[in-house]
């Protein structure tokens, strides 16, 4: 039977080319700045069912769940800006209330 490497991960026959980075080191995360909302909520839907499914090596689990911070963080970030154009959008029609209010 062969011997291992120890520096070798097993496989976990899922497609770990989002994960980047290899062991020891952070995964690259620069594509998640630009997903939409959409993307990153299912991106993070998968990452949290892959983390929950277990299977994964220590290092896999960090870089999955560093993944799903940054694509949390995105997320918010798309809701955050969401929120900001209602609000702007309600105070203007409030300025406008106003206005025609203030004509009469």
């Amino acid at each position: 039977m062969a011997q291992q490497n120890s520096s070798e991960q097993p496989s976990t026959g899922q497609d770990d080319s989002r994960l980047g980075g290899s062991a020891g080191t952070r995964p690259d995360l620069s594509d998640v700045d630009g997903l939409s909302y959409e993307q990153a909520r299912e991106q993070l839907v998968e990452t949290v069912a892959r983390l929950e499914a277990g299977g994964t090596t220590l290092e896999e689990s960090l870089h999955l769940w560093e993944r799903g911070e940054a694509l949390a963080t995105r997320c918010e970030q798309w809701l955050d800006g969401a929120r900001e154009r209602l609000d702007a959008a309600r105070a203007r029609r409030e300025e406008n209330r106003e206005q025609a209010a203030s004509e009469d």
